[in-house]
């Protein structure tokens, strides 16, 4: 196991993992018992894992507790009998683009906008860190220990981070439910965001947005509902090809924020267009089966010195027919 590595007191979170012991949920739904702490009241009630506790379909593993925002957390890892559910449109494709200006843009036209949360509760942090600022705090150089009033204003800005942190995980969870219990398929890009925060001037947007954390609960919410999640190749063009007639632009600057084809005349928010190729990525995927996806995919960035537009190659469009996006809320 080799020699343990000890947390840091100051920089880590508090936290501590019960593995074995006397780990249980109390009847009256209200305490909680683990080892060497005893019973603990909740402020949560615990009714809903008493409930499967009690009909045997589920088991605690077991139990962390963590201080958050100045706040004690205790979560429990349990085994649960999860019954086979299946979306509520199983034929259905849906397409998902992320953004800044729009949390999610889906390829059926809607729009669902970025709460930004960070920036509503920026000028109350930015104010409670003043007055932090102006308090006597510590000095490890000098031995000098912090004040009651530094103490009581550090809590504040502690909480107030971690108001935002919970918001931001809320708004994740509800956009990741309703797309994983209605659509049988997703498909969504392979995006670097740890690239994307070197951006100085969107780091902090993005890093608000959370795209990440919304790629992580759409992979395994899809496996808890019955539905499947499909990942585009990172250096798949998704906004720079048309959704009309396939043509791929060798350049699309960012600030250019309406799709305009000079093929075929498609003029369309770019983030509606980057949905409907992510829609039909997933056709193409099926038919290829689970190799490399033909003539739509991409290993490399598009090349700077080309053309300024390339036809796809062809095979994947259906005859008769311009564009290989299914028809939204049908089969596809």
């Amino acid at each position: 196991m080799g020699f343990p590595r000890f947390k840091s007191r100051r920089r880590a979170t508090p936290s501590i993992r019960f593995t074995t012991g006397a780990i249980r949920v109390e009847t009256d739904r209200k305490h909680v018992v683990l080892p060497r702490l005893g019973r603990l009241k909740t402020h949560e009630s615990t009714r809903k894992l008493a409930r499967r506790l009690e009909a045997g379909t589920a088991r605690i593993l077991s139990a962390t507790v963590r201080r958050d925002g100045g706040r004690w957390h205790v979560a429990f890892c349990v085994e649960v009998n999860r019954a086979e559910l299946t979306p509520t449109r199983p034929h259905t494709v849906i397409g998902v683009d992320v953004g800044v200006k729009h949390l999610a843009v889906l390829s059926t036209g809607k729009l669902l906008p970025n709460p930004r949360h960070l920036d509503t509760a920026a000028r109350r942090m930015r104010r409670l860190s003043r007055r932090m600022s102006r308090r006597v705090g510590p000095n490890r150089r000098t031995g000098r220990r912090p004040s009651n009033r530094w103490e009581r204003a550090r809590r504040q800005v502690a909480r107030a981070h971690a108001r935002v942190a919970n918001l931001r995980r809320d708004g994740l969870h509800q956009l990741t439910v309703r797309l994983t219990r209605e659509y049988g398929t997703i498909v969504v890009e392979d995006l670097n965001v740890a690239g994307m925060l070197r951006n100085r001037r969107l780091a902090r947007r993005i890093a608000d947005a959370g795209f990440g954390e919304l790629r992580r609960q759409l992979a395994y919410k899809t496996a808890w509902n019955g539905g499947r999640l499909i990942v585009a190749n990172r250096w798949y063009p998704s906004s720079k090809t048309c959704s009309a007639c396939g043509t791929v632009k060798a350049k699309l600057a960012l600030s250019e924020r309406t799709y305009t084809c000079t093929t075929c005349g498609l003029i369309l928010d770019r983030d509606i267009n980057a949905a409907r190729n992510l829609a039909a990525l997933a056709h193409e995927v099926d038919t290829a089966g689970s190799g490399p996806v033909a003539g739509r995919g991409a290993d490399h960035k598009t090349r700077p010195g080309g053309p300024v537009a390339t036809k796809r190659q062809p095979g994947t469009a259906t005859a008769g027919k311009t564009g290989t996006v299914p028809p939204q809320g049908r089969t596809a």
